[in-house]
């Protein structure tokens, strides 16, 4: 396995800890794949054992309703983790995981990463922490949806996206995408979007998007 595989479980949060050892082990262990843009890693209620590493590209996590509706709860990139909650007791997965592009990842058996919390206590109150994390952010996200109104939770999400120094957010969405984020339908985002770009907050020009007046944003998203 190559090192830069190595460099990319030592970056992660649940296994920065481990020792150059331990790491080497969990690669040797573990399975590189390579995806294409679209497909599905894994749909909820699938077998739990697996725990996903991001080395490139990008995975969005999503819940989908039986009639196609579908909600965006996160999107991954190179050093993201994913399937962490089957790793702890064992269950089905919760949710999908969706290539956005294409991607390179590590497969890495949950009894790996048991071993290795029996081993290295770092790693296991690593992989608690992480558990904890995605709580916090489901909670938050979940008291977004419900208290917050569609604009501020569009402002939110263009916030939250890595921009460039320029205020240009590096990966582009689609009005779809960013409805599926924000659990609305494309035409109430454009609109949103337009109300944005009016005030003179942002710019939109195709799939890019400028962040003109971050702080007015920031405020106006209450953060």
């Amino acid at each position: 396995m190559g090192t830069d595989v190595t460099d990319i479980l030592r970056a992660t949060d649940l296994l920065g800890s481990a020792s150059a050892a331990d790491l080497e082990g969990v690669a040797a262990a573990s399975r590189p794949r390579t995806f294409r843009g679209g497909q599905i890693l894994f749909s909820a209620g699938d077998p739990g054992d697996t725990v996903i590493v991001v080395i490139s590209g990008r995975v969005k996590i999503v819940v989908r309703s039986a009639d196609g509706g579908e909600l965006t709860l996160t999107v991954l990139g190179p050093g993201g983790v994913l399937g962490e909650l089957g790793a702890v007791d064992g269950g089905p997965r919760s949710a999908d995981a969706e290539t956005l592009e294409e991607c390179r990842l590590l497969f890495v058996p949950r009894e790996v990463i048991l071993g290795l919390c029996g081993r290295v206590p770092s790693v296991a109150l690593a992989l608690a922490s992480s558990v904890v994390a995605d709580l916090r952010r489901l909670t938050e996200y979940t008291s977004d949806l419900v208290f917050l109104d569609l604009p501020r939770r569009v402002a939110k999400v263009l916030l939250s996206q890595p921009r460039g120094d320029d205020g240009v957010i590096r990966h582009k969405m689609t009005q779809e995408q960013l409805a599926h984020r924000v659990g609305a339908t494309r035409q109430s985002v454009n609109g949103a979007l337009r109300g944005f770009e009016r005030r003179g907050w942002i710019e939109v020009h195709d799939r890019t998007v400028t962040v003109k007046q971050a702080a007015v944003l920031n405020q106006f998203a209450g953060n």
